[in-house]
């Protein structure tokens, strides 16, 4: 499971409206056994497109280096869809990096914001349940 405190999720949000129509992409931090997600460090796609994403490598170094001085971990990788489901792509799979790692998609495809979480372990690509809720909950 996926936890998100409402204020990252709103931020997410904002991120993907701001940087449409190009996708837009972040690290999640917080803790690796319970999945909740206290820190969102948002990064330039280096890819700036519309339909892939690559997480800035000097962004990803600062957000992995913010993490360590705060005592968490990236525990995933979020990128937006602007005209797709919120389901992994073919790229998507193929790029995951770590299976330890949440992958989650914002969609804004059909007008308002869709939120969904994936683990994705040598391919193969599974659900797993997402809870927005209040800081610390």
């Amino acid at each position: 499971m996926l936890s998100i405190e409402r204020e990252i999720y709103l931020d997410i949000v904002a991120q993907a409206l701001d940087e449409f129509p190009l996708e837009c992409c972040g690290l999640l931090a917080g803790d690796p056994a319970t999945g909740r997600v206290v820190r969102y460090y948002r990064c330039r796609n280096a890819a700036e497109s519309s339909r892939v994403y690559t997480v800035d490598a000097k962004d990803q170094l600062r957000a992995t280096r913010a993490a360590d001085d705060d005592g968490l971990e990236i525990i995933g990788v979020l990128h937006s869809h602007t005209h797709t489901p919120p389901y992994p792509s073919p790229t998507d799979v193929a790029q995951a990096p770590d299976p330890t790692w949440h992958y989650a998609i914002v969609s804004l495809a059909h007008g308002e914001a869709s939120l969904r979480s994936y683990r994705i372990v040598d391919g193969a690509v599974t659900e797993e349940p997402v809870v927005v809720g209040p800081a610390g909950g």
